[in-house]
């Protein structure tokens, strides 16, 4: 048995959740994925598939060798690219993680133009504002906003979005606008809230030295940025969020109106981080470089629309 074809046919079942869609993409026959299976099973002495007559599916040990053997074979993929001079051509999967507004409305969106350049990447995009632990789940690099706080990762510089205090004109319409900060504590807000632990994240104000954290109550909150926004442009409180290009677009239709306009809220830093301790592969080096030349534009073009 060779045991790292084997680990790689198993790796394709898992995934596919199908012998025969395997064997397609393996190009080999049925009987063919079954054996190596089954060999590799038999030198483990563990079940790793559940078979039946409609599906396959992941046993306990299965499951958790899958994982172990996804981060190993990508590792390996990792080391011969380096040795293989991939520097020039990368290619090979390649898994990012970032917030779902960002991918749907700023990665998403310019793809083509980095698979054009680098047709020999497979990139796999998961899209969440929750944090990622990147050795432990096989993800190469992550794009997030806020302040970091692990020194396990390298985190590039994106920019910074101004974070701006607003709520649609039926919310005001019915509830007035305030007058100050701590006016919040006798409106409703939309709150966003930590994936991770549940913590609703305060507003934030300063104005001439004078930093305040204040956190309304609300009958809405959200952990996702888009969901967030339309809550508030849905007039269900007062909303504080990064001026994105979506935030813009809403301001400049007036379906979002800023208040407490004399407090600033601050600016919202964004990075692309990955693994500190780790062999940097091409895939990754490129996709790194990429993204900082996509944000690049993208503030810029704030920049320019701002006057400044």
């Amino acid at each position: 048995m060779d045991r790292l074809v084997a680990m790689q046919t198993f790796v394709q079942v898992a995934e596919l959740g199908s012998f025969s869609g395997a064997a397609q993409v393996l190009k080999v026959p049925n009987a063919t994925v079954s054996i190596r299976v089954a060999q590799l099973e038999q030198h483990l002495q563990v079940k790793l598939l559940a078979r039946t007559t409609r599906r396959v599916s992941l046993t306990d040990d299965g499951a958790a060798y899958l994982e172990r053997v996804q981060r190993l074979l990508h590792e390996l993929e990792e080391v011969e690219s380096g040795l293989s001079g991939a520097t020039q051509t990368p290619r090979g999967r390649l898994r990012v993680d970032v917030p779902a507004a960002a991918g749907r409305h700023v990665v998403a969106p310019a793809l083509p133009d980095f698979l054009a350049r680098y047709p020999g990447i497979v990139i796999e995009i998961g899209s969440s504002d929750r944090p990622v632990d990147l050795l432990a789940e096989g993800v190469d690099c992550v794009i997030r906003g806020g302040q970091t706080h692990d020194d396990s990762l390298v985190a590039r510089s994106l920019g910074a979005f101004e974070v701006i205090t607003c709520a649609a004109p039926s919310y005001l319409a019915r509830h007035g606008a305030p007058a100050t900060p701590q006016d919040l504590q006798h409106h409703l807000c939309v709150n966003f809230f930590s994936a991770k632990t549940g913590r609703i994240f305060p507003f934030e104000f300063e104005r001439n030295g004078k930093k305040v954290d204040i956190t309304g109550p609300h009958q809405v909150a959200a952990n996702d940025a888009d969901t967030y926004v339309e809550a508030g442009v849905a007039g269900l409180g007062i909303l504080q969020s990064p001026r994105t290009r979506r935030v813009q677009e809403l301001l400049d239709s007036h379906r979002l109106v800023p208040v407490l306009t004399d407090w600033s809220a601050g600016r919202l830093p964004l990075y692309v981080m990955y693994p500190r301790n780790r062999h940097l592969s091409a895939r990754v080096r490129v996709f790194v470089d990429w993204v900082l030349e996509l944000y690049a534009g993208k503030f810029a073009q704030i920049s320019s629309r701002d006057g400044s």
